[in-house]
C-alpha cells in the first residue's frame, strides 16, 4: 500500500489472515507536498523532489517484495493541486508506479471504512485529518454514509490570520446535519495528540487504537498547546518537529469540531484509508468477519497444538460462565471468552518460569483490532491467570482500568481455561469428553465412562478446585453411567 499524502508518503506491507490485518513494514517520509497549495495551488518544489525520491525507493521495495496486490493512491494535495496531474505523470515516468487519485468522496468512504476496518461496533462520525482536509463520514451497524471534505488541514489553513476558531468554525458549517456522540478520530496528528494526553495522564498503556478521551479534555489540551512556544512544544510532544508543530492546529479542529457534532466522547483509530481499501479489497464472506476473533485466533494458532481447539474450550467453558452477572455486557462476556480461548495457547513455547508475565504483555499489546483499552487488560489478565501467575503484572493499569471485581472475572475466565487445557492436554478430541456445568452450590466436571481415567490425577483436581473456589461454588467430579 503506497498513500502519497498531502504531508507524508508512506508505504506499508500488510498481511491478511483472513479479517486479520497486520502490518509488516511500514516506511514514511515527510514530503509536506501540500503545504504551499492553498496559496500558490501549486505542489511545494521541494517536496516534489522529496516525494520523487522517496517514490523511487518504494517502487525497487514493491518490485522485490512478494505482493499480492498493490494499491497506489493520493489525497487531497495532489487532487487540488493544478499541477497535480503533471506530478503523477512524472512519477509513472520516473518510477514506473501509476498513482491512482482519489476524489474527496472516495477518501472520506475510505477512512470511515478503516475505521470500520479497526472496530466494526464504531458509531458516530469518523474524521480523518490530513495535511490539507478533514474528511467527516456517518457510521453505523458496520456501514457508512455520505461524506464531506472540508479544507481545514495545516496546510489549507496558512492563509488565515489571527485567531483561527471564526475560521474554522465557518469551514464546518458545511458538515450540516451531522451529529454523533462519539467521534473516530484518525490520523497522524490525532494520533500523536492522543499519545501526548496519555503521558500526561500516566496512562500506562500507550497504544492509539481505540484510547479515548473526553471532549472536555480534547478542549483543556488544545488551550494547553495553544499557548506553548516552538521549542516547548517540541520537547512536550516527543515527536518529530513537523509533526509537533502541527499539534495545535490539530487540536483546535478536533475541539471546535468537537462542539460542532455535540460528541462528548473521542475515539482514536490508529486504522483509516489505508486500511479502509484493503477491507474493501477483501471477499465479502471475508470481510464480515470479527477481527477480534481473527486476530486472536492468528496470534493463538502460531503455538497450538490443534486448530479450531477454542470453539471447543468456548462451548466447554459456557456452562460454568453464562450464570455470571454479566460485566462487560452479556454479548460482549460472550466475545471475550471466544477471544480468550483462542490466546489460550499463546504462550505454549515461552519459558515456564517466565511465561505468565510474558504472555500477559503480549496480549495486552498485541496489534490486534477491535480491543478497547479495557478488554485488552481483562484478556491479558485472564492469560496470566491460564498460565498460573502470581501477583498481577502493571497492577495499577490493570486495576484503573478493570477495578477489583473485572480482574476477578477475568482471572475466572483464566482459571477456566487453564482447567480446560490441563485436563485434555489441549485435545478438542479429550475435551468433548467431558462437561463442565454448575448444579445449585456445586461445579460439576463429568467424564464419559470411556474417559473416566481423566479425572484422575492431582492435577485436574487443583485446576477444577480452584476454578470452584473462584466462582464460590464446591468442586465435584463424577463420572457418567454407561
Amino acid at each position: 500500500m503506497l498513500d502519497v499524502g498531502s504531508n507524508s508518503v508512506r508505504l506499508v506491507v500488510y498481511g491478511l489472515q483472513g479479517r486479520a490485518i497486520w502490518t509488516g513494514y511500514n516506511e514514511k517520509v515527510l514530503a509536506g507536498l501540500g503545504r504551499e497549495v492553498a496559496v500558490t495551488r501549486k505542489l511545494a518544489p521541494d517536496g516534489v523532489q522529496d516525494a520523487i525520491s522517496t517514490l523511487r525507493r518504494f517502487a525497487i521495495l514493491m518490485e522485490t517484495l512478494p505482493l499480492s496486490e498493490r494499491h497506489i493512491v493520493a489525497t487531497a494535495a495532489v487532487r487540488e493541486a493544478a499541477d497535480g496531474a503533471d506530478f503523477c505523470d512524472r512519477v509513472a515516468a520516473e518510477t514506473g508506479l501509476h498513482v491512482r487519485v482519489l476524489s474527496g468522496e472516495e477518501e472520506a468512504r475510505y477512512a470511515a471504512l478503516g475505521v470500520i476496518a479497526g472496530n466494526p461496533l464504531a458509531e458516530g462520525v469518523v474524521a480523518d485529518l490530513g495535511g490539507s482536509s478533514l474528511e467527516l463520514v456517518p457510521v453505523s451497524a458496520g456501514r457508512s454514509g455520505a461524506g464531506v471534505t472540508l479544507p481545514l488541514g495545516p496546510f489549507a489553513m496558512e492563509t488565515v490570520k489571527g485567531d483561527p476558531d471564526p475560521a474554522i468554525d465557518e469551514r464546518l458549517d458545511a458538515a450540516t446535519g451531522l451529529k454523533a456522540e462519539t467521534l473516530h478520530a484518525v490520523g497522524g496528528a490525532w494520533r500523536s495528540l492522543a499519545l501526548l494526553n496519555m503521558r500526561q495522564r500516566e496512562h500506562g498503556l500507550e497504544i492509539v487504537h481505540q484510547y479515548e478521551m473526553s471532549a472536555g479534555e480534547v478542549e483543556e489540551i488544545a488551550g494547553l498547546l495553544s499557548r506553548l512556544s516552538r521549542p516547548s512544544l517540541e520537547k512536550l510532544a516527543r515527536t518529530n518537529k513537523a509533526r509537533a508543530l502541527t499539534l495545535p492546529h490539530a487540536a483546535r479542529v478536533l475541539s471546535r469540531l468537537c462542539k460542532k457534532l455535540g460528541a462528548r466522547t473521542v475515539s482514536f483509530s490508529a486504522y483509516g484509508l489505508r486500511e479502509g481499501l484493503l477491507l474493501e479489497a477483501m471477499a465479502p464472506e471475508v470481510r464480515g468477519r470479527d477481527p477480534l476473533l481473527e486476530g486472536c485466533r492468528a496470534l493463538g494458532d502460531r503455538d497450538s497444538l490443534e486448530r479450531g481447539l477454542d470453539r471447543v474450550i468456548t462451548a466447554w467453558l459456557s456452562p460454568a460462565i453464562a450464570p455470571l452477572k454479566p460485566w462487560f455486557s452479556a454479548e460482549r462476556d460472550s466475545v471475550m471468552l471466544k477471544a480468550g480461548a483462542a490466546l489460550a495457547d499463546v504462550g505454549s513455547r515461552l519459558h515456564p518460569d517466565h511465561r505468565a508475565n510474558v504472555a500477559f504483555e503480549q496480549v495486552l499489546r498485541a496489534p490486534v483490532a477491535g480491543l478497547a483499552h479495557a478488554e485488552r487488560a481483562f484478556l491479558a489478565s485472564a492469560i496470566h491467570a491460564r498460565y498460573g501467575g502470581h501477583g498481577e503484572p502493571e497492577a495499577a493499569l490493570v486495576s484503573r482500568l478493570l477495578g477489583d471485581e473485572g480482574l476477578e472475572r477475568a482471572r475466572i475466565h483464566g482459571l477456566g481455561l487453564r482447567l480446560a487445557s490441563d485436563l485434555s492436554a489441549r485435545s478438542a478430541e479429550l475435551l468433548s469428553m467431558t462437561r463442565l456445568g454448575v448444579e445449585g452450590g456445586d461445579l460439576v466436571l463429568r467424564a464419559s465412562c470411556s474417559a473416566a481415567d481423566l479425572l484422575r490425577g492431582d492435577k485436574v483436581r487443583k485446576r477444577l478446585s480452584a476454578l470452584a473456589q473462584a466462582l464460590a461454588l464446591e468442586p465435584r467430579m463424577e463420572v457418567e453411567p454407561k
